[in-house]
């Protein structure tokens, strides 16, 4: 834990507090949709376009944060459109207002993204992004659990009422945004930023970006493409009979797996690499995805997302550390903000894809296609990546 400085503490107790409230509707959400009449094609959609907002604005902020050397204000703006999105989402039921919310709520995710990893980097060297990087997906995911073990708590005493705890998310919402105050720039000066910028001007760097960068985000995005959002994995639970509270407790063990072994698998990353660490997960999800499309077993449900824990603990962090090792620091919040933009665009296309292809065609098949595109993409890495 030496490496772990008073702002990684801050950013990290953040995420944590901000996912607490995600998290705490996230396995109700899609359950919540389709309760107030919303079809899994419209849930596909809606997700696709919330994470698209999420990724275009992470690129554009992220240009912002590195051209005026700011952090703190577009991490402290961001979490608090997040905090102030979550009772808005149950105001009303119009898809048109969902969307928006649900989008408010992801803005505030691309506004801060960028800054936020920009400040991680910052306090991390080359040996220690996968630590670094790991500590603060532990600490944020940690959140996750603590969030669906509330809602577990909560609908175990107050049945279906999805709406009331829309509004109780705002509480640890609020707790992040006072954290925020605690952190400081680096550079204190006072800057006045404007938003003259083409709010595409972002993707200009890919241009410049060096060819490492440009190789790895290719592989990266195709995997964007077929990553579609955990909500078919809910309703794949859900498809196979199980209940609310199964789906909730679950998707709460998922979490505890990917808040336990986020931190030792970044510090394993880093003395293995951080190629090698990405593959694996790939790997883990090609056979969770392939072996779910067949399975209606509780017992197996745990087994998989034991692994599919160790997947996104294998993946999420090492990402952006990867990324983060082969630009300038200077560039950080850009090119991964780049990054994010682009696969956004990508998630879209793959959350509103995997709706339609399972409206046509079954779970089964969508689900054994994610896996064996995943399971090819392994070879890219292997032949185009260093």
């Amino acid at each position: 834990m030496k490496n772990i400085s008073r702002t990684i503490w801050l950013l990290s107790l953040i995420s944590l507090f901000t996912d607490f409230a995600s998290e705490m509707l996230y396995p109700i959400m899609p359950i919540f949709l389709n309760s107030i009449g919303f079809s899994i094609v419209w849930i596909g959609i809606i997700e696709g376009i919330a994470e698209a907002t999420a990724g275009l604005s992470k690129g554009y902020f992220g240009m912002l944060s590195d051209k005026y050397s700011k952090r703190v204000p577009f991490v402290r703006f961001g979490y608090s459109l997040s905090a102030i999105s979550k009772p808005l989402i149950a105001l009303f039921s119009y898809p048109l207002w969902i969307v928006f919310a649900r989008s408010l709520d992801r803005l505030g995710k691309g506004i801060r993204t960028g800054a936020r990893d920009a400040m991680l980097s910052e306090e991390s060297t080359i040996k220690t992004k996968g630590t670094i990087f790991g500590f603060h997906r532990s600490m944020d995911t940690l959140g996750a659990v603590l969030g669906p073990l509330f809602c577990l708590a909560y609908l175990n005493f107050y049945p279906e009422d999805y709406k009331t705890l829309f509004f109780i998310a705002f509480i640890p919402g609020l707790f992040a945004i006072i954290l925020t105050f605690k952190l400081k720039d680096k550079n204190p000066s006072k800057i006045r930023i404007d938003f003259s910028d083409n709010f595409f001007s972002f993707l200009d760097y890919i241009k410049k970006a060096p060819k490492e960068y440009k190789k790895l985000v290719i592989g990266l995005l195709i995997f964007s493409l077929v990553n579609s959002s955990d909500f078919f994995l809910i309703l794949k639970i859900k498809q196979a009979g199980q209940t609310d509270s199964f789906i909730i407790i679950i998707y709460i063990f998922y979490n505890l797996v990917y808040a336990f072994f986020a931190y030792p698998i970044g510090i394993i990353s880093d003395k293995i690499g951080l190629k090698l660490t990405y593959m694996s997960g790939l790997f883990l999800f090609s056979i969770v995805y392939f072996v779910m499309s067949f399975n209606f077993n509780s017992t197996l449900f745990f087994i998989l997302f034991f692994f599919y824990g160790i997947y996104i603990a294998s993946t999420e962090g090492v990402s952006k550390a990867w990324i983060s090792n082969i630009v300038s620091k200077n560039d950080v919040a850009t090119a991964i903000g780049a990054y994010s933009a682009l696969q956004s665009v990508c998630t879209l296309i793959a959350s509103s894809l995997t709706g339609l292809l399972w409206f046509y065609f079954g779970s089964t098949i969508t689900f054994i296609v994610i896996a064996s595109v995943v399971f090819l993409l392994i070879f890219y890495f292997i032949i185009f990546t260093e």
